[in-house]
This record gives C-alpha cells, structure tokens and sequence, in this order.
C-alpha cells in the first residue's frame, strides 16, 4: 500500500519539536529571549530593518529550516515488498594453516603467497557468496557466507604464523565442516588453498565430498622439490631419524578435485592461475540464482523538500537589509 513515510522518524521528531518550540519562543517571547540571547545575535536572527517585512521573512527562513529537517528524515512513499532474485556462486574457501605452510620454496613462503592466491580469488569472484575457513589439525570458521569481499580480504590478511598448527593436516576435519556450511547451498563449491596431501592423509576425504555431493577446486602452491619446515621460530625441523624434514607439494590433492568433477591449478607467479580457476567455475554456473530476498520498494522523495529549502533560502537571505554607504 503506497503512502508517505519517514525512513527515520524518531530523527524527524526529535529536529522538529525543538525547532517549533524555538520558533514560536521567537516570534513571541523576545523579552524571554533576550535573557538567553545577545541582542545583536537576536536582532539577526529577527532580521528586522528592511523593506521586506521581518515577520514575512521570518517564516520563510522558518520554513527553509522545517524543509531540511522534512529532508533529513528521508520521505519516501512506500509501494509495498517485492522479491529480488539474487545472482551468484556459494562458495566455501578453505586456507591450509597446517606447519608445512610455513615452508619457503616460494617467496616469501607458502602461508603468505596462499594468501596473494586468496585476495586475487576474492577481486574475481566480487557477486559471489564466500565463507572462509582454516584447516590444519583441526577446522574452523574465519568468516561466514558474505558478499562482503573487502572484509574476506581484510580477514585473510590477519592470518598469520601464529595461526599456524604444528600438527598434521586433517583434510576430514575440513571436509566435515565444509559439509555442513554448504548443505542447503546450491550448487556445493570447495575451493582448497593448500599444499596438498598424501593418499593417507586425504583417506575418506574423497568419499566424504562425493557423499555430500561438493565439486572440489585446488590451488597448489609450493614446489615439487620442496622446502625444509620451519617452527615458529624459524627454525628448522627434524624427523624422529634425525634428517631435516622437509615438504615437498603434493599433487595427489588435484587428482581428487577432478574426480570430484572440478579441478585445480598450481599456484604461480601472476593471476592467470585464478583467472583459469575462476573462469571454470563461472562456465558451469552463468548467472545462476542463488535465491530470492523480499525488499521494500521504496521512491525517494527527500530531494523536494531539500530543493524547496534552497529556494526558500536563497528568498530569505536575498531580503536582507543592505548595509547603506555614508
């Protein structure tokens, strides 16, 4: 049902009571007034001495004042609801935290350039629900589904070392609560920044994501020569053996993404990575409709009042009394 209303009511009532309330004490009370007012403040606020008289261009500045607080409330006529199918990709991002990300094959190591790979994913995909998540040992929930990609960005920036976990990585951990995330989603989207994992360590994983019916997409990074892992302190690890432990990129991460029907890239120098990675996934989803939101339709109309202020103004100021040359 159509009709005139206030965006933000309370605002208009609060401007406007005390604006009449003065309005009135000036135009009747000047006694009261000048107890409160120096009388050369308040001669220009009478804007007495001119050829126009003070009472007329009184109200007319008093009406400017009325229309600019009309303004700032925000009129608009109300035309009822209507739905809008939003357009989009629900897509869950999983950030590999896990000790061997700490490696430095690839500058200035593996954490920070995984999140380059992040940020460029988030500037390709601007119309597209992303919630990030990070795995390690365990998984949890940096940010939930948003359209918000400045934020996703700001989120991922904040990772750091200390974020890192020194046990191994649990691809199942993940997979159970990207699972969950994307359950009544459509379609299920898994991108996984990472440096992969052997066959043991992605056991049942696979299994998992075909379960839940999830298409997985890989960005690798590392190199296959590796790199020795580092503590906290940057300082290199050894195996129970003795010999230094080192991390090399494992590829076995792709091959389960593609018999999931998706796919993966290796991480490089540049975006054409994420450019390819991106484009694939936008191929097999044009423009799909992720669901529907119920909005108000609202037709602005605080700009009537806000130009009918100006005007009056520019009537009122121009009436002013000029100062005469002696």
């Amino acid at each position: 049902m159509q009709g005139v209303t206030f965006v933000y009511p309370a605002l208009f009532w609060a401007l406007a009571i005390p604006f009449v309330i003065f309005a009135f004490l000036l135009s009747t009370n000047k006694d009261r007034l000048e107890r409160i007012f120096d009388e050369k403040v308040l001669e220009r606020l009478s804007s007495a001495s001119s050829a126009v008289p003070p009472a007329v261009r009184n109200i007319i500045l008093f009406a400017a004042i009325f229309l600019m607080i009309v303004s700032i409330a925000r009129p608009v006529i109300h035309k009822g609801d209507k739905i809008v199918e939003v357009a989009g990709i629900p897509v869950v991002v999983a950030l590999d935290i896990s000790a061997s990300m700490r490696s430095e094959d690839i500058y200035p190591n593996r954490l920070e350039f995984a999140k380059k790979k992040l940020l460029a994913l988030f500037e390709k995909m601007p119309s597209d629900e992303i919630a990030m998540i990070a795995f390690a040992k365990a998984a949890f929930v940096l940010a939930p589904f948003t359209s918000d990609k400045a934020t996703l960005g700001d989120i991922a920036q904040r990772v750091n070392h200390q974020y890192i976990n020194m046990g191994s990585t649990d691809f199942g951990a993940m997979g159970e609560l990207a699972a969950k995330m994307v359950e009544k989603k459509r379609p299920k989207i898994l991108i996984v920044v990472s440096d992969g994992g052997d066959a043991k360590a992605l056991e049942g994983f696979a299994a998992q994501i075909q379960k839940s019916g999830i298409e997985l997409y890989a960005v690798l990074v590392g190199s296959e020569k590796g790199a020795p892992v580092l503590d906290e302190n940057g300082k290199t690890l050894t195996q129970k053996d003795g010999t230094i432990a080192i991390s090399q990129r494992n590829d076995a991460l792709g091959q389960t993404a593609l018999d999931s029907g998706g796919a993966y890239v290796v991480a490089g120098n540049g975006k054409e990575d994420i450019d390819k990675l991106v484009a694939t996934i936008h191929s097999r989803y044009k423009a799909q409709e992720q669901g529907e939101v119920r909005i108000k339709d609202l037709v602005e109309l605080f700009y009537y009042p806000l130009i009918g202020a100006l005007l009056l103004l520019l009537i009122g100021f121009g009436s002013l009394p000029k100062r005469r040359s002696v």
